[in-house]
């Protein structure tokens, strides 16, 4: 059951990803995630070198044998210098199965990721970009919604609408991002034409993930609207949970500050730091809209089972009301 052409591609039991979550995203969540029959996915970025990154993906292959990612966010302007070549060269030495790509265009390097058999997929916020990806020869493509915690794009679409225009254009397998966090979510990604869904905020409230106890404690806690949208300026819209680096870094943005003044808020680092720490205000935390969703900080593995379960139990009671019971 819930056998889509995902799954086939990318060898996993249930067709849910795992987001990139940057200094999340380690082999201990991404093991966990691909155990429980998901795509674990390793984050590139949170490691500072090649042989860190290396390490990393050897550990979640000693910790399952089952296919898992590296997210390879190609965004220089926000980092010491742009890493995509360093990081593709383990990438492909260490032949990871898949690779999850943002920021910019993978094209130039896909024909080596297709020589390494390498499945790519690549993450976008709007239509057009879907439409580049599959031209260029992406496998997938990660459509996500207005709704999500990190990079929605800069065209606030919700995913009601991006997920069926998205399939209604590109002929390649299309998960779905933003704003899902239940059985519910999954299942309606999956009716609005999605072979699959990616989900961060969820599995932020993990057992597995490393997020500092007090960061989970605040997403069980939080509602909907307790996120907000920054870096507009700089047209690397964001959305985060909302505090107080967050509402600092909008007002600098309404006073028409400069990238390198933002930075001294919105750097990666005072993110980490906030998020291993447990610092509720000093970092800008990424944080999706569907936190008002989650009650409780499960195992990895009940989040997946549930998702399943609930989903059978949604498809019986529609079932049930097209046959008139």
């Amino acid at each position: 059951m819930f056998e889509t052409r995902l799954t086939k591609l990318l060898g996993i039991k249930y067709p849910i990803v795992q987001g990139g979550l940057q200094w999340l995203a380690t082999a201990q969540l991404a093991s966990a995630v691909s155990e429980a029959g998901g795509l674990g996915i390793v984050s590139a970025l949170s490691f500072p070198d090649q042989n860190s990154l290396r390490r990393e993906i050897r550990k979640v292959r000693e910790m399952t044998q089952k296919p898992f990612g590296v997210n390879l966010s190609m965004l220089p302007e926000l980092t010491k210098g742009d890493r995509t070549e360093e990081i593709l060269q383990v990438i492909l030495e260490e032949r990871v199965p898949v690779v999850e790509t943002s920021g910019r265009s993978p094209e130039p390097f896909i024909q080596k990721l297709k020589e390494a058999g390498i499945k790519l997929i690549h993450k976008v916020p709007s239509v057009r970009f879907a439409r580049k990806a599959e031209s260029i020869g992406a496998d997938a493509v990660t459509i996500v919604g207005f709704e999500c915690g990190g990079h929605p794009g800069m065209d606030d679409v919700t995913s009601l609408v991006l997920i069926p225009t998205v399939a209604d254009s590109v002929r390649i397998p299309i998960i779905a991002g933003g704003g899902i966090a239940d059985a519910r979510g999954f299942l309606a990604s999956l009716a609005l034409g999605a072979d699959g869904v990616v989900m961060g905020t969820r599995f932020v409230t993990t057992q597995e993930c490393p997020a500092h106890p007090k960061i989970k404690e605040w997403f069980v806690r939080a509602r909907e609207t307790d996120t907000m949208v920054i870096q507009r300026s700089i047209r690397n819209a964001a959305r985060v949970m909302r505090n107080r680096a967050a509402e600092k870094a909008y007002s600098m943005e309404e006073r028409g500050a400069s990238l390198e003044e933002l930075l001294t808020v919105i750097s990666g680092l005072m993110g980490q730091k906030a998020l291993l720490e447990g610092d509720l205000e000093g970092g800008v935390i990424a944080c999706g809209q569907c936190v008002g969703l989650i009650q409780e900080i499960k195992s990895v593995k009940e989040v997946i089972e549930e998702i399943v379960q609930g989903s059978r139990s949604i498809l019986e009671k529609l079932n049930g009301l097209a046959q008139g019971n």
